[in-house]
């Protein structure tokens, strides 16, 4: 692939456009309808451009034992990102990848082709129903970065759902999803609600501003049956170059207070991101 030729192609739900960084030199950014999904380093896949990604991975970097191999099931798949760090931190990872565009797979797969024996099974299909079907305490770690152009969508935000993670979960393993909202956040505190309901450890790692309201962003909910690592994840978060804090406990009950579960019949999608614009920091 040429790297200085940006690629656009019609895929299942719009346009997916591949456009190179010119400051890294095999870097792309990976849109969906106008909108950032994924950014990919094929020489170095642990370069992580997207601060949300950054998030995602200090939770994947603090489970289980240190670049210990950990099977991991991703619900949406983008350009692949995660599972390539995943790859190349912990070699020996079983990683499964659930991908709802069929264009998109191929367009990543002829473009951004995963290395050799990457361990990565890339298959086409909805997450709800991949989650539904996937054995009982078969993942380490579950993790959800699903948009549907730039909302996730309510069928993957309801109490049963949340349900169907914990049993797809091993114990100790944790459930990762990235999440976006703005004030008055509605539906981040009702995830909130939601995933506490099912789990009896949660956080959320957002930067300061977000959470005051400020702007509409990412927050990375982390749900999990055993303690979270959390001073390890407030050292890590706070060092990025947007430095983000952790939530949990008082603070964040705090934050959900007077929300209350949402179950399948009364789920909806994340509200739109305003002016056009996607949190992606």
């Amino acid at each position: 692939m040429d790297a200085s030729i940006p690629v656009s192609r019609d895929v299942d739900w719009g346009t997916a456009k591949l456009m190179p960084d010119v400051d890294r030199q095999r870097a792309w950014l990976l849109t969906v309808n106008g909108a950032p999904q994924s950014y990919v380093d094929l020489d170095d896949p642990t370069h992580l451009e997207f601060e949300y990604a950054r998030r995602l991975a200090h939770v994947l970097d603090t489970t289980g034992e240190p670049g210990a191999p950990l099977d991991l099931l991703h619900l949406g798949g983008g350009a692949l990102t995660l599972p390539r760090y995943v790859a190349a931190t912990r070699p020996g990872s079983r990683q499964r990848v659930v991908e709802a565009d069929r264009g998109l797979i191929a367009l990543v797969a002829e473009h951004l082709p995963l290395p050799e024996g990457s361990g990565v099974e890339v298959t086409a299909g909805d997450a709800r129903a991949a989650l539904e079907a996937a054995p009982d305490d078969s993942a380490d770690v579950i993790v959800a970065d699903v948009f549907g152009g730039s909302r996730v969508p309510a069928h993957l935000t309801s109490l049963e759902y949340a349900r169907t993670a914990a049993r797809v979960l091993r114990p100790g393993g944790r459930y990762v999803a990235n999440l976006a909202d703005g004030a008055p956040f509605d539906f981040l505190r009702g995830q909130v609600a939601t995933y506490a309901a099912v789990f009896p450890h949660l956080c959320l790692i957002a930067e300061g501003p977000m959470l005051r309201g400020r702007r509409f962003g990412n927050a990375v909910l982390v749900a999990a049956d055993t303690e979270l690592p959390l001073a390890v994840l407030a050292r890590r978060a706070a060092a990025d170059a947007f430095p983000a804090r952790v939530e949990d406990g008082p603070g964040l009950a705090r934050f959900a207070a007077g929300a209350v579960p949402v179950g399948d019949a009364d789920a909806v999608a994340s509200p739109e991101p305003p002016g056009g614009s996607f949190g992606i920091g």
